[in-house]
């Protein structure tokens, strides 16, 4: 399965795994060094911790639920021009310092 973009996700600021875009639809795995830490904390309820990749053919609703609605989404579709069902671009570009602690990077070549 190859990944057409992917994205750092931190918890608190710590590296917590990788969300990735691929021929099938979605996938989040857990970073091993971040469930081993002692400190690791799970995404979000939906997604405890685990070293198995969580698979989803659409986005899965907690990182859809980070993308801004309403006005704020009209904003960020005009003013960087990507389409608003492009919702894996739009967390790219929306989340890298959402309210909570939850937050999204892309990734560097990706």
């Amino acid at each position: 399965m190859s990944a057409f973009r992917t994205a750092s996700v931190f918890v608190n600021e710590s590296y917590a795994g990788r969300l990735s875009e691929t021929d099938a639809g979605y996938e989040f795995v857990y970073d091993a060094t971040y469930l081993a830490s002692g400190k690791a904390a799970p995404v979000s309820l939906t997604l405890p911790l685990r070293t198995e990749p969580y698979t989803s053919t659409t986005l899965f609703p907690f990182f859809d639920g980070l993308i801004p609605e309403g006005w704020l989404l009209n904003v960020v579709t005009h003013n960087w021009k990507i389409d608003q069902t492009d919702r894996f671009g739009l967390l790219l570009l929306a989340c890298k310092d959402c309210i909570g602690n939850v937050s999204i990077r892309q990734e560097v070549g990706a």
